[in-house]
């Protein structure tokens, strides 16, 4: 793989995006690693749980290749493709946990809401979903993703606003489970993933997409179909 890596630390699995320089943005090569990585990880049946973070000090990531879109003949095609990947990434198996290290925007902040829980780093980087500034609207698709984050208000304000928010403020208004330093952000995700690795995988899995049904049936009309063990 060339903009991520996948290692294995007892029970839990940790992809880190290693394309900062190019902001760890997402084109079709891109997506087609991460599908690469859940077939690897959805082909086990052992407890586990799955952390994604960064390897750069400043960027999570910064949402769709867009010089790249513009080149594409069928831009559509692709953000169909995106919307099926953040669907998959949604309906993992196993335990989610996004290790927010800097800027998660558009595409980024997506990434990170398909996830089960998001810690943050606490004193830089911001969440936002700025597809109002770059005028790209959410697809019915994509507003599956979006959905997903337990807080329908700040959904709304995140929307129509395109704000870019904090740790603290993320923590205030529950879009993040837990803040942490540059230094411990690895640390205390791993900490966490863990302790949810010990959990019965096929039992969190039919709990997580009972709790995901609304996209669990978007995904199964795509033909989409999770694993449940």
């Amino acid at each position: 793989m060339q903009m991520m890596q996948l290692e294995q630390h007892d029970q839990v699995y940790v992809l880190t995006l290693t394309n900062g320089q190019h902001g760890n943005s997402l084109n079709d090569a891109v997506i087609q690693e991460y599908l690469a990585v859940f077939d690897q990880i959805e082909a086990t049946r052992e407890d586990a749980s799955l952390i994604i973070t960064s390897n750069d000090p400043k960027t999570f990531c910064t949402g769709i290749d867009l010089p790249w879109l513009m080149q594409q003949e069928d831009a559509m095609g692709f953000i169909h493709r995106l919307e099926n990947f953040l669907m998959r990434l949604g309906l993992l198996n196993l335990p989610v946990i996004a290790a927010i290290n800097g800027n998660a925007y558009a595409g980024g902040a997506l990434i990170a809401t398909a996830c089960d829980f998001r810690i943050m780093r606490a004193d830089k980087g911001r969440f936002c979903y700025s597809e109002l500034n770059v005028k790209l609207p959410f697809t019915a698709g994509l507003l599956e993703t979006v959905n997903l984050l337990p807080c329908p208000d700040a959904v709304y304000e995140l929307s129509l606003t395109a704000d870019a928010w904090g740790g603290d403020y993320c923590l205030e208004r529950r879009i993040v489970n837990q803040l942490s330093s540059a230094e411990n952000l690895m640390q205390d995700a791993m900490t966490f993933a863990q302790k949810m690795a010990t959990k019965d995988r096929a039992t969190y899995a039919q709990i997580k997409h009972g709790l995901r049904a609304n996209l669990l049936n978007a995904a199964q009309q795509r033909h989409i179909q999770p694993s449940h063990s």
